[in-house]
C-alpha cells in the first residue's frame, strides 16, 4: 500500500517552504521516523521523515520547488522492507508426467 509523504505543519504564520535536500532517492528503503527530505523556510529548517517502513517509490518536488502544508512531497511504497508479499505469488512446480506420488502408492 502506497503511503503519500506531505508537508507537515511549519508553524503559526508559515505556509510555504522550499524543498531542500533531497537525503534519500527513489528506490531506496526507509525506516519509520527517517529523515528523507529537508524543507527549508525564512524561520526554521526543518527534516521530514518517514511514516513507516517501505521503499522510497517516488517524489514529487524536486529541490528549490515552494510547497504548501498539506502537499505531497513523495510516496513511499511497500517492499521487502515493510515485509510485504509480492503483487503475484510465485508458481508452484507441478512433476513431470505421470499421477502424483499419493495415487502410485494407492494402486499397488
Amino acid at each position: 500500500m502506497a503511503v503519500e509523504i506531505r508537508v507537515p505543519p511549519l508553524g503559526e504564520s508559515l505556509v510555504d517552504a522550499v524543498v531542500g535536500t533531497w537525503l534519500k532517492g527513489e528506490g531506496d528503503e526507509v525506516s519509520r521516523g527517517e529523515t528523507i527530505v529537508e524543507l527549508e523556510t525564512d524561520k526554521v529548517n526543518l527534516d521530514v521523515t518517514a511514516t513507516e517502513d517501505g521503499v522510497l517509490s517516488s517524489i514529487a518536488k524536486q529541490e528549490g520547488d515552494v510547497v504548501t502544508v498539506g502537499e505531497v512531497l513523495a510516496m513511499l511504497g511497500g517492499g521487502a522492507a515493510n515485509g510485504t508479499a509480492p503483487a503475484e505469488p510465485a508458481a508452484v512446480a507441478e512433476p513431470a508426467g505421470g499421477p502424483p506420488a499419493d495415487e502410485k502408492t494407492a494402486a499397488m
